[in-house]
């Protein structure tokens, strides 16, 4: 991309959080407030949306499976263009910019045309949602380790970037985004690696608000859960023992 001649302002990669507008950072709300232009995605909550200054431009980059507003290119052009004429201009994205959210590809294109760029961090999704769930991500008693992984990967990808496989061997708690899609083809991998079809799994649909649901099951039996009960994406799921907490604390 070529560098602007004129910038007059900088853009704030900012972290809106899971959807409970109580988890946003007091300085994204800050921003939001002086903001001269906000660029938001999908799955950052009214709420929080209702916070943007009244006079800001606002404009719809949300992307979800199959419906795209923008392309990215067009995003990351869009930023570049509002920053040559506004003081702040506020890349507003559901959890965390750099945690599956692009935020790293979209700083790299910024900085290299010449924008100031500042990274406002929001709690991402895949620690808030189980949190609301009554899961604990880590135990000492059952869980060291944790994995956060993307689950949108397509069944036969040529060079598939998740090596299941490991996470099966080497990880005690995997924390999936975008997985529900290809929720059979996980669980496929998991249990070829040597994972217990009696491993628990919950889903966690609209982490953090009030319309949060949640599904447990098994490697064995979450599938037939999921297309019995029409469960649906956006969820995060959990996989590992932790998941038994849900029905200890009684949430």
């Amino acid at each position: 991309m070529n560098q602007p001649q004129h910038c007059l302002g900088k853009v704030y990669l900012v972290g809106a959080g899971p959807g409970d507008p109580g988890l946003l950072t007091i300085k994204g709300k800050t921003l939001l407030e002086f903001a001269d232009v906000v660029i938001y995605d999908a799955l950052v909550s009214p709420q929080i949306l209702d916070l943007i200054n009244p006079q800001a431009e606002k404009i719809h980059a949300g992307k979800r499976r199959g419906r795209h507003s923008l392309l990215q290119e067009e995003t990351t052009q869009l930023l570049i263009e509002k920053a040559q004429t506004h003081a702040v201009v506020v890349r507003l994205k559901g959890g965390d910019p750099f945690i599956f959210g692009r935020g790293g590809e979209e700083m790299e294109d910024l900085i290299q045309a010449g924008i100031p760029v500042e990274v406002v961090p929001g709690i991402t999704s895949g620690i808030a949602a189980p949190a609301y769930a009554g899961i604990p991500l880590t135990h000492r008693d059952h869980s060291s380790s944790v994995t956060f992984v993307t689950g949108h990967e397509t069944a036969g990808k040529y060079r598939p970037s998740v090596n299941w496989e490991a996470l099966a061997k080497g990880s005690e708690t995997i924390v999936i985004y975008m997985g529900v899609h290809n929720l059979p083809y996980i669980i496929q991998q998991l249990t070829e690696a040597g994972q217990s079809p009696e491993t628990p799994v919950a889903l966690i649909r609209w982490g953090t608000r009030p319309d949060q649901e949640e599904l447990i099951g098994t490697l064995e039996t979450i599938v037939q859960k999921v297309e019995e009960t029409g469960f649906e994406a956006p969820a995060i799921a959990v996989i590992g023992s932790v998941v038994n907490f849900k029905s200890r604390l009684n949430l």
